[in-house]
């Protein structure tokens, strides 16, 4: 009998990358987005559930009798009742370093256009500020060369390990503050949060999210800032205070922002992020530092892999 693999969110997954690796191994269904009230129904007799954000709780794991094994495209699991999986037999497999060089990318993206202050300087272009003057040159706001400057990790795993060799060929100097409380690098010197806080130039957030790192930075701790310095989360939404945040720009507290993760997604437009003053300030993109369409190809395959090792197909 045909595997019945069901995949409730795959329009996670965009329309350029095949899902056929998946596909081939059983009865595959679907759904480009699944509301909470028609989960139910949806898995009712899959073997296979394949979620990216869908949470898979107690009820949801009840609701299907058949269910053997729970792939997240993904490699955070926090969407997923893990210990309540296993007390009913049903496995759990997600997937990691498929996106490091994607996420890496995506973070040295903003850190360059924050460090040049390209949404400052690209809106004075657009809106004819630039083409009104009289200079070749507009410099009316001050950047720096990175070479020399310092960045502050939060979080040296995969993604964080990439991020500080990629800085390092730009002459940055990399310090790093394990999450764990445990130094775990050589390569790097390591700070309590606070003093990494204090001497960075810029930070970069990289942890997964825990009772360690849920709301770790807040208003009170970028006050510990330099005024010039530059806050970059593309880890977890709620590993920081958005109203926090926020505040911290709009007061001059921080020089920027580069944002790609948030509490709730997709971000309310009620979010205080939005409502920054000066959008020259800040960079906020819709969840895509993993999504590189080489990192979405490869999570594909190794879901596929994870299946077949998992019912030895």
């Amino acid at each position: 009998m045909k595997l019945k693999i069901v995949f409730l969110d795959a329009g996670t997954m965009g329309e350029d990358v095949s899902l056929e690796p998946i596909a081939s191994l059983g009865e595959f269904t679907s759904y480009y987005h699944t509301p909470d009230e028609d989960v139910f129904e949806r898995i009712k007799e899959c073997d296979v559930l394949m979620v990216n954000k869908v949470a898979v709780r107690k009820p949801q794991i009840d609701a299907a009798p058949n269910l053997k094994l729970v792939c997240v495209a993904a490699t955070g699991t926090n969407n997923i009742d893990i210990e309540y999986a296993h007390s009913k037999g049903v496995e759990v497999m997600n997937v990691a370093n498929y996106s490091t060089f994607s996420v890496a990318q995506v973070t040295m993206a903003m850190l360059l256009s924050l460090s040049c202050k390209v949404p400052y300087y690209d809106y004075r272009v657009k809106t004819g500020v630039y083409s009104g003057g009289v200079s070749a040159s507009d410099v009316s706001r001050v950047f720096y060369n990175l070479e020399g400057q310092t960045l502050g990790i939060i979080g040296l795993g995969n993604i964080g390990r990439k991020v500080a060799s990629l800085a390092t060929a730009f002459g940055m100097r990399v310090v790093y503050y394990s999450t764990s409380g445990k130094p775990h690098s050589t390569e790097y010197e390591h700070l309590p949060l606070d003093e990494l806080l204090k001497v960075s130039d810029y930070i970069s957030l990289h942890a997964p999210l825990n009772d360690n790192t849920r709301n770790l930075i807040t208003y009170s701790k970028l006050k510990l800032c330099k005024p010039t310095a530059n806050f970059i989360n593309i880890g977890r939404g709620a590993s920081m205070d958005e109203e926090g945040v926020a505040r911290a720009v709009n007061e001059g507290v921080i020089a920027g922002i580069g944002i790609d993760v948030y509490k709730d997604e997709p971000l309310p437009a009620s979010s205080p992020l939005l409502a920054i003053e000066d959008k020259t300030k800040i960079i906020l993109l819709p969840h895509i530092g993993w999504a590189s369409h080489n990192a979405r190809a490869l999570l594909v395959d190794r879901m596929a892999e994870n299946i077949k090792t998992f019912f030895k197909l």
